[in-house]
């Protein structure tokens, strides 16, 4: 046992001296258009592994209407619980891009491998998931804030609520709710882009994978900006079909942010 245990040991250092060694991570110009080849490899991703993808296509979904019959008559709680799932959704897409990543090189793509990828690179992606969760948690203080000061209607039930934002009810309430949303949309966005492939791909540290992240938004912000709208137009579309599009839409998102990161960063001389 003390003999495995010294290997263990021995093997973490290894891992945290290659870490350190990394060169940081160099940023390529892409082109605007690049977000439409990244969905379409996604599709032959999914089309190649269909099981596993679908599977946590599935668990997107399941736990969108879980949140959604709990707290039918809390809309404040479902809304703010929905959209904050989907702020640490890069983090629950693991397994998504490792499906990817093995399809790539040339490896089985089952289930099991991909839900215990995290152990790869455990410490510096729980810093990360970390970061993630204090996000998600103010997120949803500042949702039930905006509730509470701009919400000037009677809760109702989820179907009304989703009249009256059709609607245009409450409109200030709408605007406000939005803004607050998109600039926490904008922090995780900036900060995930590619951060946890880079974590997977090459035992990178959580620091510097975000600031690749960062990078990777600033100097393709048309493209990001694009690519933004993607992912938001294909969740809008998961929600509107009360969740279950996001059975194929997550699995889309997930494939494609890992060609989105082979895309962006510059691979290393020995990859």
């Amino acid at each position: 046992m003390q003999e495995q245990d010294q290997a263990d040991k021995l093997a973490r250092e290894e891992e945290e001296r290659r870490a350190e060694a990394l060169p940081f991570p160099k940023v390529r110009d892409i082109r605007v258009t690049s977000p439409w080849r990244w969905l379409g490899l996604a599709w032959q991703d999914l089309r190649s592994c269909p099981i596993p993808s679908l599977f946590y296509g599935f668990c997107f979904a399941g736990m969108g209407l879980l949140i959604t019959f709990v707290f039918e008559h809390a809309y404040q709680y479902t809304s703010a619980l929905t959209s904050g799932f989907l702020l640490v959704a890069p983090f629950f897409s693991m397994g998504l891009y490792e499906i990817s990543r093995r399809r790539e090189r040339g490896e089985a793509c089952a289930l099991s491998p991909t839900t215990v990828v995290w152990k790869r690179n455990a410490g510096n992606i729980g810093v990360f998931a970390l970061v993630l969760m204090v996000i998600f948690l103010v997120w949803a203080r500042a949702s039930l804030v905006v509730f509470a000061l701009f919400y000037t209607q009677e809760m109702p039930n989820l179907s009304g609520f989703l009249e009256q934002i059709l609607a245009f009810e409450n409109l200030e309430f709408l605007l406000v709710y939005m803004c607050v949303g998109l600039l926490f949309a904008t922090i995780v966005f900036a900060v995930s882009v590619v951060a946890i492939p880079l974590m997977l791909d090459r035992n990178q540290d959580a620091v510097t994978a975000m600031l690749a992240s960062v990078a990777s938004l600033f100097k393709n912000p048309f493209t990001m900006m694009m690519w933004a709208f993607v992912i938001v137009g294909m969740t809008i579309l998961g929600f509107v079909t009360f969740h279950v599009g996001l059975v194929i839409a997550m699995p889309l998102v997930g494939h494609a942010t890992w060609h989105a990161y082979r895309e962006l960063v510059e691979p290393l001389p020995t990859d």
